[in-house]
């Protein structure tokens, strides 16, 4: 090779160079880029959440931010004594370091509370075991821990008269932040009022090393507040629960960025986690404002709350609360996708009311779908007659419905993620989904979708196929030949992937 090719040849080899360097520094600078107006963004959200919630008025989130326990234990609780509230596995990843960093910032403490009991969940037997811990000290539970740590201490600060703060070990549910806690009494799941944290702490990187199961859990109770977005709007559309526009927002700005590497959650990536756990935070913010889990839960919650009534075990376990859910944004994801297919502006409002039943009717079919069991019956008359409407109430709503359905067809298009991906993101995130996963046959699921219109008060997708007389033709299509649940005469099942769409209705 001649003097002037080397020459050409290097030069086009080093502008390449150049070229690709110069390509790869942009996309670098436009993704720390976007990293930074995101990460401005949540600090912007927490602190207008901040300043909404009733509860809370602290929250530190970041890798390596354990050493901020103590400071923001100073701020909220001056000259106050500290009770770590930990499991054996929290005190491992977490309860022994903040126990370690209170006593060097010179705060006194209780001996820590730590359970030892490898069956430990949010029952009234542990509740009754924190109490009289409690009651015997007037020191400030620090819980250290996830959902069933949380509870537990959430409740028994409120029946003890005072307030407590929570350093979180994983990104597995929204409840850190929320206005009351889940505990089971006799046998019953029930949620119990009482004030969320007076302030929170969480590193995401111990939250990232937690269990893969824990995070598909909060991924799937995440990723549940795309519908329950959905049913918002159709509730608010109809009449049945006004929207508010700031606990909305905080639910679904950012929703679907928080939830666009199910991967990235499942490989335990840092980041990704972190984003999950701020989505997580921001939905009990959210939930904490407004005093209500409207804003985070709608027809896919109701599925959870009907199957935790009913004991579901599967495997010889308890069913975690994301992954029950999970389940139940695949339901209500296959009834919104059927909505949006169906001739809403044909609906022909006069045959509905019709056929509308009268309360004493409506009271006979509780019973009946629930075999007079008596508490269901009871919670299904109670949270029925809360949302009951005559044939009047029922014109009016389904008036409003087709009136609003133009406009609002698009926004519930734009708000839901597919349900084939839905499936798909609940698969690399590593949660269930498939009923069977979760210990729920075919046949129990579409009796689950007969019972949920009875299920809560709340307005969903659910009631809108339940009024406009959709249910039968839906459910159908959901498990009928060829469905995505089909269920064969044989008692097997055929799994599908995809919703069939809705015919002339």
């Amino acid at each position: 090779m001649d003097t002037e090719k080397k020459y050409f040849f290097l030069r086009f080899v080093v502008e390449r160079k150049i070229i690709l360097i110069f390509a790869f520094a942009l996309r670098a600078l436009r993704y720390f880029r976007r990293c930074f107006v995101y990460t401005i963004a949540i600090m912007n959200k927490v602190e207008s959440a901040l300043q909404r919630t009733t509860d809370t008025k602290a929250l530190v989130i970041g890798v390596d931010t354990l050493p901020q326990t103590a400071e923001m234990f100073k701020s909220l609780f001056p000259a106050g004594r500290a009770l770590v509230v930990a499991d054996l596995n929290t005190w491992r990843v977490a309860g022994k370091e903040v126990h370690r960093i209170l006593a060097e910032a010179g705060i006194a403490q209780d001996e820590p509370r730590i359970f030892t009991d490898p069956k430990l969940y949010a029952e009234w037997t542990f509740v009754e075991e924190l109490d009289g811990v409690l009651a015997a000290t007037d020191a400030v539970p620090v819980a250290v821990g996830s959902g069933v740590i949380n509870d537990l201490t959430k409740l028994c600060s409120h029946h003890n008269g005072r307030r407590y703060m929570v350093v979180g070990t994983a990104a597995s549910m929204d409840g850190y932040t929320a206005y009351g806690a889940s505990v089971t009494k006799d046998g019953n799941k029930q949620t119990f009022d009482c004030p969320a944290p007076l302030g929170m702490v969480l590193d995401p990187s111990i939250s990232a090393a937690a269990p893969a199961k824990m995070s598909a859990s909060g991924y799937a109770d995440l990723i549940a507040k795309i519908p329950a977005g959905a049913d918002w709007m159709l509730a608010d559309a109809v009449g049945a629960d006004k929207m508010d526009d700031f606990a909305f927002g905080l639910v679904q700005e950012g929703l679907k960025e928080a939830l666009c590497d199910p991967a990235g959650v499942h490989a335990g990536n840092v980041a990704k986690v972190e984003q999950l756990a701020e989505g997580l935070l921001l939905s009990g913010f959210a939930m904490q404002a407004t005093l209500s889990s409207r804003p985070a839960s709608g027809a896919e919650h109701q599925f959870s709350h009907l199957w935790d009534m009913e004991h579901l075990r599967f495997n010889g376990a308890s069913v975690s609360h994301g992954f029950k859910v999970g389940i139940g944004t695949l339901a209500s994801t296959a009834f919104l996708e059927m909505l949006l297919d169906a001739p809403v502006e044909q609906l022909d409002v006069e045959k509905c009311v019709a056929a509308w039943k009268s309360w004493e009717e409506t009271e006979r079919d509780i019973r009946a779908v629930f075999d007079n069991d008596p508490e269901f019956v009871a919670r299904g008359l109670k949270e029925t007659r809360d949302k009951y409407v005559d044939k009047e109430g029922l014109r009016e709503q389904l008036t409003r419905l087709k009136r609003a359905w133009p406009e609002l067809r698009g926004r519930i298009r734009s708000q839901i993620i597919p349900f084939g991906e839905v499936h798909r993101r609940l698969e690399l995130v590593g949660a269930p989904c498939e009923p069977e996963q979760i210990g729920i046959s075919r046949a129990r699921f579409r009796a689950s979708f007969e019972k949920i219109p009875y299920m809560r008060s709340r307005y969903t997708v659910v009631d809108v196929a339940f009024r406009c007389g959709w249910m039968e033709e839906w459910l159908d299509r959901l498990f009928g030949k060829g469905g995505v649940w089909q269920v064969e005469d044989r008692g097997q099942v055929s799994i599908g992937r995809g919703v069939p769409a809705a015919s002339g209705m």
